[in-house]
């Protein structure tokens, strides 16, 4: 006997790349237990999927920066008698480095981060929490059909007090972009490219390389095409160095309604300057944070 549940949660979370860098990431997830029926004549109460079994995931992998342990370009060192851990991913010239609590990352072995990997990961998690009746798991990670364009962006939010404030978790999010009150599928795609696997960071978490905990790798490898960020949060001490061409600063917080709002005066701000309209243009942006969520702001 089989139970499903589609769309049992989405997993917002980033990963890194060798190709790409820091990638965030959306994913629907689609579950289906495999087992005999128990004494209430059910394979698992449906209540129970949906809270244990989210739960597990969401625990797991949401909100974290998902690590390929075995790729040669990963070294992870943990600090003695200490909560944090130090990932240098020594991409040629674009090296990334992070101080985080041990929470923040899912460490997944395999040299790189796909859906399967991350499939083979959840289901070892999970199957160790399920009643004895439940004999199989099918897990399904998908991504949000889209029409439209869309970006990937990978953030922290040091004042949330939840996993938000973790310093590189991620989403992949659609846009949709007026002028006048007409779309603008141009303006789209050029949004959408250039904040195509992007960092967006907050200016007052900008620091110097030398005021960080940098583990050995970080100090000869971070350069001056590289851009620090430091910040306390609830959970601890985050920290995190990447290349400065994957990085987009901000002069506010980076939550989807201040994305929002620089969005649209960004675009406000190109348009008068490439074309001097002899009106000022009415700007909205719809702005996603990774599925069926989001901010809308105008400009």
């Amino acid at each position: 006997m089989q139970l499903f549940v589609n769309d049992l949660t989405v997993i917002d979370f980033s990963y890194l790349c060798p190709e790409r860098g820091i990638v965030g990431e959306s994913w629907i997830v689609d579950i289906i237990l495999d087992g005999s029926l128990n004494d209430q004549s059910m394979v698992l109460d449906f209540g129970r999927v949906k809270k244990q079994v989210k739960a597990i995931i969401d625990q797991s992998v949401d909100h974290k920066l998902l690590i390929p342990t075995e790729h040669v370009f990963t070294q992870v060192t943990r600090e003695e008698a200490g909560t944090h851990y130090w990932v240098d991913f020594l991409r040629p010239n674009k090296s990334i480095h992070l101080y985080c609590p041990a929470d923040a990352y899912a460490f997944i072995d395999s040299d790189t981060i796909t859906q399967e990997s991350t499939i083979a990961y959840l289901q070892a998690v999970i199957k160790r929490e399920l009643p004895a009746n439940v004999k199989g798991l099918e897990l399904t990670l998908r991504a949000e059909e889209m029409n439209g364009f869309y970006y990937h962006y990978t953030h922290g939010l040091k004042k949330h007090d939840g996993n938000c404030q973790r310093i590189a978790h991620g989403h992949r999010s659609a846009i949709k972009i007026f002028i006048d009150g007409m779309r603008s599928p141009a303006w789209e795609q050029r949004w959408s490219r250039r904040w195509e696997d992007i960092y967006v960071g907050t200016a007052e978490d900008v620091g110097e390389a030398s005021s960080l905990k940098l583990s050995a790798a970080a100090r000869k490898h971070t350069g001056e095409h590289h851009i620090c960020y430091s910040y306390m949060a609830e959970q601890g001490l985050f920290e995190l160095i990447l290349p400065a061409q994957e990085n987009e600063v901000m002069f506010t917080d980076t939550t989807v309604e201040c994305i929002a709002d620089y969005v649209a005066h960004e675009i406000a701000k190109t348009i008068a300057a490439e074309s001097m309209p002899t009106h000022t243009p009415e700007v909205k942006v719809i702005a996603f944070e990774g599925v069926g969520k989001g901010a809308i702001g105008y400009a």
